[in-house]
């Protein structure tokens, strides 16, 4: 089938775009920069704005959203509910704070170089809302997704999406010729106020009768294929319907329902299998970011610009870092969570969108809303990085662990496996006192540990993620009992988070001995030359050697296979 030209102009445009952001992305972090810049920069190349190729936006943004979804997605299969509900009391009333703070100061900055207090006000709502995206990624660098600091900032996200939610119901009712004034715009707010609870009403009643039954059924089939493409009906299927039906972002209703797939035994595979997808298609946000600057904006309304660009850096992460002091955190949380805020993203531009499209902000306030917001997504990870260490060395009692290597436990094994061979070694390591996890893709198997009180893990090992999930960072030692396909990659992948782990790997041809002991492996056990060396005992059983004597002909036959495997 030969494509046609739109066919053709989507392929160039995902293909450009991401070879743009693998070059540009390679630079900066040569340039000890964060990739996050140079995907931008690479949007800027692509876009309108800059002679040469031009990649189709709207194909571009499509792509994008994708990314978003499974972003929101795995942010919530991690992000547990009781979490959720801890960092509300300072979620709620911290949005709140924060966006009116940001709102005020930008309009009052934009009313002294004479813009009126309404598009003042506009634009300081689109500049309070920070990218969930730019942060997730920059939290996850620094591996605070998943600590306090991650557990606020996003919930904090989630309120503020709700919000422009809201902001976005109310302008065109409240803007539009003809108006019904504030009698519609509160009817709007409160039918805004029941899609919302009736989509939370409906991912909890899927969660809880429908969606575990589905994956199960899905799991038992075996298939990789299958379950991966569970994974994504889920994520882009609930998106679409909670914006078609319940009138929310798709980012929303990802969230939500990997919040409800995070709840099940699914969770640890959902995530690992949402992984590869998510990081090609969340580069592609930033390229779509990029696309928009136009460069001139930077000479044309500079002092627009500057003032925004003040309230994003400087202002609203000054106020988000007060109010979550104010609010009861310690200062080694607060400075982090402010300096998470110093950018702009997605929603902003969905805002000025609408915004722009009722008159309520001119050609220059887009293009200051643009610019602010491509620097402030590059300058984001530096100011975050910085933020986060002045932090870790000013903080007292109470203050997160400095990012490092972090102590390894050698009573901890994790167990990749349990078949015949892994339970005779789950038995072995339960009777030393070892702290095992086991890590299998039978979902009977790992119901039958748990209700024996033995930690375990429904995953895939060949995934990225599942190793994370089982605690390989602080583990003494990793147990491949089955013969697992590219177990040489995987012990690389291992000793990468965890350099100083032990890994005793099982495989059943000798002549894959010597790659997984080049790959890390301390100890093979390769099944040709463990029946080898049982042959040979049986053999020599008759001879009455001692023990010793024993011993040391098993360990000599042994030798020699595995040296002349090794040698072949």
């Amino acid at each position: 089938m030969i494509p046609g030209v739109h066919d053709l102009n989507v392929l160039m445009t995902f293909a450009g775009g991401l070879a743009g952001a693998l070059a540009l992305g390679y630079v900066a972090h040569r340039l000890k920069l964060s990739p996050i810049v140079g995907y931008l920069l690479a949007g800027v190349l692509v876009g309108p704005f800059t002679p040469g190729f031009v990649a189709d936006r709207p194909t571009a943004e499509q792509f994008a959203e994708i990314g978003v979804i499974l972003l929101l997605f795995g942010i919530g299969l991690r992000f547990h509910l009781r979490e959720l509900m801890a960092v509300w009391r300072v979620a709620v009333p911290g949005a709140l704070i924060q966006s009116a703070m940001s709102t005020a100061a930008l309009a009052a900055l934009l009313r002294l170089l004479g813009w009126d207090w309404a598009a003042g006000i506009i634009l300081g709502m689109a500049i309070s809302v920070a990218s969930t995206v730019v942060m997730a990624t920059v939290l996850g660098e620094r591996h605070d997704l998943h600590a306090p600091i991650g557990h606020i900032a996003i919930g904090w996200t989630v309120v503020e999406d709700l919000l422009t939610v809201a902001i976005l119901l109310v302008l065109p009712i409240a803007y539009a010729p003809g108006a019904g004034g504030s009698g519609t715009a509160g009817a709007a707010l409160g039918l805004a106020s029941l899609k919302v609870i009736g989509l939370v009403a409906t991912v909890v009643v899927l969660g809880r009768w429908v969606i575990p039954q589905a994956l199960e059924r899905i799991e038992r089939t075996r298939s990789r294929e299958l379950f991966t493409l569970a994974v994504l009906v889920l994520a882009v299927g609930i998106a679409v319907g909670s914006a078609k039906i319940f009138g929310v972002s798709m980012a929303l209703g990802a969230f939500l329902a990997g919040l409800t797939v995070g709840r099940s035994e699914f969770a640890a595979r959902a995530a690992a299998d949402a992984v590869p997808m998510r990081d090609a298609f969340a580069v592609l946000f930033f390229v779509s970011i990029g696309m928009l600057f136009d460069p001139r904006s930077l000479f044309q309304a500079p002092l627009e610009i500057g003032a925004v660009l003040l309230v994003v850096i400087v202002i609203k992460p000054l106020a988000a870092m007060l109010t979550v002091r104010l609010l009861g955190r310690p200062m080694a949380t607060a400075v982090p969570v402010g300096a998470a805020f110093s950018q702009v993203g997605e929603f902003s531009f969905i805002l000025g969108t609408v915004a722009r499209g009722l008159g309520l902000i001119n050609d220059v306030g887009w293009n200051a809303l643009v610019a602010a917001s491509m620097i402030s997504i590059a300058l984001n990870p530096t100011i975050y990085r910085h933020a986060r260490r002045w932090s870790l060395s000013h903080s007292g009692t109470g203050s997160p662990a400095p990012h490092g290597p972090r102590p390894i436990d050698p009573n901890r094994c994790i167990l990749v496996g349990y078949g015949p061979v892994g339970s005779i070694v789950e038995r072995l390591l339960a009777e030393r006192g070892a702290d095992v996890t086991v890590v299998d893709l039978n979902l009977d198997t790992v119901r039958q540990l748990r209700s024996r009180g033995v930690a375990a893990i429904y995953g895939d090992v060949l995934r990225a993620g599942t190793l994370d999930e089982a605690g390989i960072a602080t583990a003494g030692s990793l147990v491949l009992s089955a013969d697992v396909e590219d177990a040489a990659e995987i012990i690389r992948q291992a000793r990468q988070l965890n350099p100083g782990l032990r890994v005793l790997a099982r495989c059943t041809h000798l002549r894959d001995a010597a790659a997984l002991r080049r790959a890390g492996a301390a100890v093979v056990a390769a099944g040709e030359a463990e029946v080898g060396v049982a042959l040979a005992e049986a053999v020599t059983a008759a001879d009455e050697m001692n023990h010793g004597a024993a011993a040391e002909h098993r360990d000599a036959v042994r030798e020699h296979l595995y040296d002349t495997s090794a040698g072949g």
